[in-house]
């Protein structure tokens, strides 16, 4: 059977499985269209926010980054995974608690306020559309490659798939559905990593075969790795960066990736749909564990894979001769880079007519000499997306075609699962606090859960026309849709569970302090701001904030959002005292009596 067979068959049978549980968990309320009618079983959800959390990013491009960005890049898995702990220990229990469907209810109610209502309705969808164009761009790139059609044809079929169950199921839907989703990703993910690992160290266990000997050279795999790059010119791939300036960034980075994380609507509202408030800590632990499953392996395929790439672009040792043309038009494994190229994602170029394909840091001033004396004119690699590398990894592997069309499925499920997610979130914030929160209160239920319907088919319908066409900023970089949750949400929710003090004039002051700082800092620094009467950007802004960089810029809205929400509240009248008493209720465990301040 071909290789194109194969991918079919896997994506269409596990599209078929969305499309039935999809039938099957058919949503016939606003409490199971908002929150799954608050019956999952904490396992099960836990499972399922694991599916929505491990997006495209974390599935395609955090092995990519892994691999080409070493150690500086853990920042991503620790970030990430200390998200959930605030979650599990700060804010899932008492959000709960409180009863209501989505983030912005619980703003508006806490505050008693509209406008903070509607403040919180703007920084959702403005982070989660940011956020989910790259999974609908992600579904148009696996859609290209494995099943041969365009990259437009490919968003298109997957939209598709998310608009029919999304649509119909809501979060009933969309939660069992995300169960399946993760049991695709995860299977997907871990069985190449396992032959990989296999095939380079003899450990079956990836996260172990990271620090297992290498069996061509008998090294620890870590140690060799450090010498092939450095060789190349590269830096020690597990070096640590010591200047002040770098552990403060990676510091502020990591801090901004939890908040973030902690503050993304698309994850809080998971917690909704258990039926305890004890069991919304339960779902955030086994989240975790879930979560651990493809985390702790994603070191392992980044390391292994950047090790693969080097030994194939330079067979003989990083010392001897590069690959050549004709082995790589005539050897089998070298077959993934023919297929990779027709995407765009991928390619090289014979700089200087020797017929092989030279593969190094053209940049380092350790190299100069050699490359001079060799005749190389430069990084013949000229484009290596690293977003490619775990789909690529099968084929760079020589692993069997079933594994490749397993990871085509994983691939697939890892983006529409944070996409339904995503647009779950930003529909419910526009039926439930916009339109009926706002604009139509009286609405009736049926009127609502229509409403909900059409949002959710706009919210796809914008999604999929940014991402084949995305913003470039949107393109660029998770820092937007973080560092607003961040600097916005995450305060907000903080401040409202544990200090009666903050009133709505603080929080509203608080979150606009913190949203505008924010973005226009990483606007500023991108060099997005239109010049009026030009056609272009302007120029990226040399130098930043005590050296902070935009990733890494959240961290400090959020600070200036809780310090302005303190100062603002303080110099205003103090919240009603039925306000107070909601504080009480939600942070108090039932029977246990009032909280004492102190």
């Amino acid at each position: 059977m071909d290789q194109f067979t194969l991918n079919l068959l896997f994506v269409g049978a596990s599209f078929a499985l969305y499309i039935g549980i999809a039938i099957w968990a058919r949503a016939g309320s606003t409490a199971e269209f908002y929150a799954a009618g608050r019956g999952v079983h904490p396992v099960t959800n836990g499972m399922a926010t694991a599916a929505d959390w491990m997006s495209a990013a974390s599935f395609i491009s955090m092995a990519g980054l892994l691999a080409f960005g070493g150690y500086t890049t853990s920042a991503y898995l620790m970030g990430w995974t200390g998200g959930y702990v605030l979650l599990a220990l700060l804010l899932a229990p008492y959000l709960r608690k409180f009863g209501k469907f989505t983030v912005p209810e619980f703003i508006g109610d806490r505050f008693y306020s509209p406008t903070a209502r509607m403040v919180a309705v703007a920084a959702l969808i403005i982070a989660s559309i940011t956020y989910v164009i790259g999974q609908m761009t992600g579904v148009g790139v696996a859609f290209s490659r494995f099943l041969e059609v365009s990259n437009t044809a490919g968003l298109l079929i997957g939209a598709a798939i998310v608009f029919f169950y999304a649509v119909l199921g809501g979060m009933k839907g969309v939660t069992y559905t995300q169960v399946a989703q993760y049991c695709v990703l995860i299977t997907a993910y871990t069985i190449p990593a396992i032959f990989i690992s296999l095939q380079l160290t003899g450990n079956p266990i990836p996260a172990l075969g990271l620090f297992s000997e290498h069996t061509v050279s008998g090294e620890q795999l870590l140690t060799r790795l450090d010498q092939v790059v450095t060789d190349l010119g590269f830096r020690e791939y597990t070096l640590q960066d010591g200047t002040p300036s770098q552990v403060i960034n990676m510091t502020l980075f990591t801090f901004s990736l939890m908040i973030g994380t902690a503050g993304l609507p698309h994850v809080i509202i998971r917690f909704f749909t258990v039926p305890k408030v004890s069991d919304a800590r339960i779902s955030a632990g086994w989240a975790l564990v879930f979560i651990a499953l493809l985390y702790l392996t994603a070191p392992a395929v980044g390391a292994m894979a950047r090790l693969n790439i080097t030994d194939l672009m330079w067979p003989n040792g990083t010392q001897g001769e590069a690959v050549s043309i004709e082995t790589i038009q005539s050897d089998p494994k070298y077959a993934w880079m023919e297929t990779w190229e027709v995407t765009g994602l991928f390619g090289y170029e014979d700089k200087n007519g020797d017929g092989k394909i030279q593969y190094y840091n053209d940049a380092s001033p350790a190299l100069q000499e050699r490359a001079a004396a060799a005749g190389w004119q430069g990084n013949e690699l000229t484009n290596f997306n690293r977003d490619i590398l775990v789909l690529a990894n099968p084929e760079i592997g020589n692993l069997p075609g079933w594994v490749i069309g397993l990871v085509a499925a994983g691939g697939l499920a890892a983006a529409l699962s944070t996409a339904a997610g995503l647009l779950l979130a930003i529909s419910s914030s526009v039926s439930h606090d916009l339109f009926k929160g706002q604009l139509t209160p009286n609405m009736s239920e049926k009127n609502e859960l229509l409403v909900a319907r059409l949002s959710m088919a706009v919210a796809i319908a914008v999604a999929t026309y940014l991402g084949l066409n995305p913003p470039g900023f949107a393109a660029q970089t998770v820092a937007l849709a973080f560092g607003l949750a961040a600097s916005s949400i995450f305060p907000a929710l903080m401040m409202g569970i544990f200090v009666k003090r903050i009133n709505n004039k603080g929080a509203v002051a608080g979150m606009l302090a913190g949203l505008a700082f924010t973005l226009v800092y990483i606007f500023l620094h991108k060099g997005w701001f239109f010049i009026p009467g030009t056609n272009s950007f302007a120029d990226t802004i040399e130098g930043s904030l005590l050296g902070i960089q935009s990733t890494a810029i959240g961290s400090i809205g959020a600070i200036l959002n809780f310090v302005v929400a303190y100062f603002v509240s303080n110099a205003t009248e103090e919240p009603p005292q039925e306000i107070q008493d909601l504080v009480e209720s939600i942070r108090v465990p039932k029977g246990a009596g009032m909280a004492v301040d102190h």
